[in-house]
C-alpha cells in the first residue's frame, strides 16, 4: 500500500483544514487506517484511527470533539476534519495504514511521506 497524505497548511487558531490520505496499490478497504502526528522536538503521537469499513473509531484526548476521522473506500481515502485548531495542533501529520486497528505506530506497517499543519496564534 503506497499512502499519500496531503491538506495541510497554515491557518489560525480556532480554524479548520482537512486532511486527506489517499491509497493506491493493494485494496485499501482490508486495512485500518490511522493520523499520526510529530512536532518538532517531539515523539510521535496518536490522533485518531478507523476500521477497515469505518464502523469504528478512535481519538486521542487531545483532538477528541475537535476533530473527525472518516473514509471514503470507493475513493480510496481516509479523512481527518479538524475543527477550532489550536496552536498546540502544529505538527507533521503522517497517515499510516495496517492490518489491525490500533493506537500504537509501531503497529503500522505503511505509512505516507506527512504534511504540515502550522496553527498561528
Amino acid at each position: 500500500v503506497q499512502l499519500q497524505a496531503s491538506g495541510g497548511g497554515l491557518v489560525q487558531a480556532g480554524g479548520y483544514l482537512r486532511l486527506s490520505c489517499t491509497a493506491s496499490g493493494r485494496t485499501f478497504s482490508s486495512y485500518a487506517t490511522g493520523w499520526f502526528r510529530q512536532a518538532p522536538g517531539k515523539e510521535r503521537e496518536f490522533v485518531a484511527a478507523i476500521s477497515w469499513s469505518g464502523g469504528s473509531t478512535y481519538y486521542a484526548d487531545s483532538v477528541k470533539g475537535r476533530f473527525t476521522i472518516s473514509r471514503d473506500n470507493a475513493k480510496n481515502t481516509v479523512y481527518l476534519q479538524m475543527n477550532s485548531l489550536k496552536p498546540e495542533d502544529t505538527a507533521v501529520y503522517y497517515c499510516a495504514a495496517d492490518l489491525a486497528y490500533g493506537s500504537s505506530w509501531e503497529q503500522y506497517d505503511y505509512w505516507g511521506q506527512g504534511t504540515l499543519v502550522t496553527v498561528s496564534s
